[in-house]
């Protein structure tokens, strides 16, 4: 029988894929350039190759992956309509900042699962094109106008403060998962794992010359 545990973790990162799929799509529709366009559009289509490997995951283990998703649309969707970009730049650093904290947290938590959910989520998450190419095209932008940063750093600062506060509400409400966040942090509390990813954010922004 699957686990509550891996069902969550399973669940929660096939909509997050589903979601960075129509992202990647939204963006490619505004890039600036037929090459960038092209580059998102590609990586639309490997999300979604991701979205359906997590569901064929779950359906393997008798999981309705439908059932599985269903108590993280609120909050993913709530976070995307709270945190939506007012331009191209924007939309690069929110690829950059969420999928990185997300990876982050996705690791963290698989780490305590079985191998073979342990082997998909690292296998999803290790597919960084989208975070490359963000962060290609933001060092960009930043090189040829310096006060583009000091904007940057200010959304990326509420990005870090509002994804925190999201993973945090879903992490609490869902015991499987709390249990799980417990057992990836040293403080053996939420809090623990949020000054990892918090610490881990500060680097980032460190290596894009970005205030965190």
């Amino acid at each position: 029988m699957t686990s509550p545990a891996v069902i969550d973790l399973i669940g929660v990162l096939a909509y997050g894929e589903l979601v960075s799929f129509e992202r990647s799509a939204s963006d490619a529709v505004l890039a600036p350039s037929l090459e960038d366009k092209i580059a998102l559009s590609s990586m639309a289509v490997s999300e979604f190759h991701h979205f359906e490997a997590l569901c064929r995951f779950l359906k393997d283990r008798g999981v309705d992956p439908l059932v599985a998703m269903q108590p993280f649309v609120e909050p993913l969707n709530t976070f995307h309509n709270n945190m939506t970009p007012r331009d191209w730049l924007e939309g690069l650093a929110k690829t950059y900042v969420g999928d990185a904290i997300a990876a982050d947290f996705y690791r963290a938590m698989s780490v305590h699962l079985d191998a073979e959910t342990s082997a998909i989520v690292n296998e999803v998450v290790q597919d960084s094109q989208r975070s490359t190419f963000a962060v290609e095209r933001l060092r960009e932008a930043i090189a040829q106008d310096p006060k583009v940063g000091g904007r940057l750093a200010l959304w990326g600062r509420r990005l870090m403060g509002e994804m925190i506060g999201q993973a945090t509400l879903v992490a609490g409400s869902r015991p499987a998962l709390r249990d799980l966040v417990a057992q990836a942090s040293s403080e053996q509390a939420i809090s623990g794992l949020v000054n990892q990813l918090t610490v881990a954010h500060s680097r980032r922004m460190d290596a894009l010359g970005l205030a965190s």
